[in-house]
């Protein structure tokens, strides 16, 4: 009966184990289950992105003449900002891939791994303790076996001695013979009793050990680790939607900025833009006369004013055909005449204004270089130390006759765009008088001559309102020639503030100063215009960098000042 009881216990508890094994295993797949769901998601938000991101650059302007010129409409202007707005939103689901590989893929990858550790841990305790306690029921069992054979094996001793002590034809060596055998078995059987005995208080102890502490202990340790697995399932999921909610101000700032966008649309400024871009400035032509054929005494007239109204009509109709094919004649790729004569008013008084502002800029330009070589030639007259003047007429001679031939370019469009506007029908607002810019500065410009040095030195020892230099060449603070004994001992100019080289320059020209990365210099003449930068990194040593090479930071009442060309 015990023996049944104890084998159904055993077997109980080897049946708990088996379906706590089969539960704890289904979990730890419902883990990988749910990291190979967010990981596909993840891919997904990659895919989304890319393709997001394709579709914006497929539909980017590309750099030609006809997408420049349909980003003046609003309707072009907002579908680029939409398209930009989608590269935004692209990053958004970028960033959603990323955070949930980071946070949950990665994190439920390492936790699979430990619970697999910690459930095989688990279940080996469980089992060495039910094989344990199994062994030691076996123990007690060949215990009692032994104390139960020993037992019969001494009764039948008694009862043998007893048989041999009553029979008289027995000798009495036979009878001591098996009184000392009887006695010897009753012995055993005695050991045997008290070693069942101490053993059978030995697995009562661990059996109570057993069902009371250590496997409610383990299963206690089951259970905390299942429990912890679903928290951490429901924190990974809590996750899962905090991502998403995460990106959502983002996405909604993205869709804002198409709302806005397509709110920005102008059709009546779109249409006008289509107006100016292709209206021709033709006339309407005058209303067509009647001519009578029915009278017949004017019969010969009529026929000769036929004739003669067909004759003259003929160019007419052509000029007139023509006209109406104005709005959809083809561009000639390769280039019409000078004056654009090819095209109607409208447009031919566009492209010649086009031009004019185009050549007044070059103009600019080389008034610019030309003033900028002239304040170098002053410096290099007041100080012959730092170049020769004279190295500088070739081009300042070339300048001049750049200039001369570009003001002869506009005069001749000028004179073109005057004959336009002449021609052009009336408008309510009468055409205001055409006076290229360009000339005002040439007849304010300062003539250029061998002595050409200017006192431009304010107060302070500095130089302001100087024109650019030439693109490549530093200016260099001019001196006086009466004082070049006294150039060393020239006053100090004060420090403006403080500039960071971000790029090595090597000053290999005369005024300039090399630099390093990184260093850090006093400014002493901010940049005038032409590109350069003077400087100074001790008492002794000063000189012009490249704006564009270095951070500068001025001092005078004004913010921290980064200047990048």
């Amino acid at each position: 009966m015990v023996e049944e009881k104890m084998g159904a216990c055993f077997t109980a508890t080897k049946d708990q184990f088996d379906n706590l094994e089969k539960h704890t295993q289904w979990g730890i797949d419902f883990v990988e289950r749910y990291t190979k769901f967010v990981k596909e998601r993840s891919e997904i938000e990659l895919n989304y992105a890319k393709q997001i991101r394709n579709l914006s650059k497929k539909y980017q302007p590309k750099k030609n003449s006809r997408e420049e010129e349909e980003s003046k409409y609003s309707s072009c202007r907002a579908f680029l900002t939409t398209l930009n707005e989608l590269q935004d939103y692209a990053g958004q689901h970028e960033l959603v891939a990323e955070n949930l590989t980071a946070q949950i893929i990665a994190e439920l990858a390492k936790y699979t791994q430990e619970l697999k550790s910690e459930r095989k841990s688990h279940f080996h305790d469980g089992r060495k303790a039910q094989q344990h306690i199994e062994n030691s029921w076996k123990q007690l069992e060949a215990c009692k076996r032994r104390f139960e054979r020993d037992c019969k094996e001494a009764d039948r001793a008694q009862q043998y001695f007893e048989k041999m002590d009553a029979d008289i034809n027995v000798t009495k060596a036979d009878v001591e013979k098996a009184r000392q055998q009887a006695q010897m078995r009753h012995q055993m059987a005695s050991d045997s009793k008290g070693e069942y005995s101490s053993y059978l208080q030995k697995f009562n102890q661990e059996q109570n050990d057993h069902y009371y502490t250590i496997i409610p202990n383990i299963f206690q340790k089951i259970q905390d680790m299942e429990e912890k697995r679903i928290e951490r399932l429901g924190e990974s999921m809590r996750t899962f939607a905090e991502v998403d909610r995460s990106i959502l101000p983002i996405v909604g700032k993205c869709l804002d900025g198409m709302t806005k966008a397509a709110e920005s649309i102008e059709s009546k400024n779109d249409s006008k833009q289509v107006v100016d871009s292709y209206k021709s400035g033709f006339e309407p032509p005058g209303d067509v006369e009647f001519e009578d054929y029915g009278q017949a005494m004017k019969k010969a007239v009529s026929e000769t004013s036929l004739s003669n109204s067909r004759g003259e009509s003929k160019p007419e109709k052509s000029n007139k055909r023509q006209g109406k094919l104005w709005p959809f004649i083809k561009k000639n790729k390769g280039g019409g005449p000078e004056d654009f004569s090819h095209l109607p008013p409208e447009q031919r008084r566009k492209k010649l204004q086009a031009k004019i502002d185009d050549i007044s800029k070059d103009i600019q330009k080389e008034v610019d270089q030309r003033d900028a070589l002239t304040k170098m030639k002053d410096v290099y007259i007041k100080n012959p130390q730092m170049g020769d003047p004279t190295s500088l007429d070739p081009r300042l001679g070339e300048i001049a006759q750049n200039i001369d031939k570009l003001q002869a370019e506009v005069q001749k469009f000028e004179g073109w765009l005057a004959e336009v506007e002449g021609r052009m029908p009336a408008k309510s607002d009468p055409p205001s008088k055409r006076q290229s810019a360009v000339f005002e500065t040439q007849n304010n410009a300062p003539p250029v001559t061998n002595n050409c040095a200017q006192d431009r030195e304010s107060p302070d020892g500095s130089y302001t309102e100087e024109p650019s230099s030439e693109p490549g060449q530093p200016p260099v603070k001019p001196a006086d020639p009466e004082f070049d004994d006294e150039f060393e001992e020239e006053e100090v100019l004060p420090t403006i503030g403080t500039c960071k080289a971000l790029y090595p320059f090597e000053g290999t020209n005369e005024g300039t100063i090399s630099i390093t990365e990184g260093e850090l210099l006093y400014v002493i003449e901010e940049d005038k215009g032409d590109g350069w930068t003077r400087v100074r990194r001790n008492e002794e040593q000063e000189g012009y960098v490249p704006t564009s090479y270095v951070e500068v930071f001025l001092d005078n009442n004004t913010k921290g000042l980064m200047t990048y060309i």
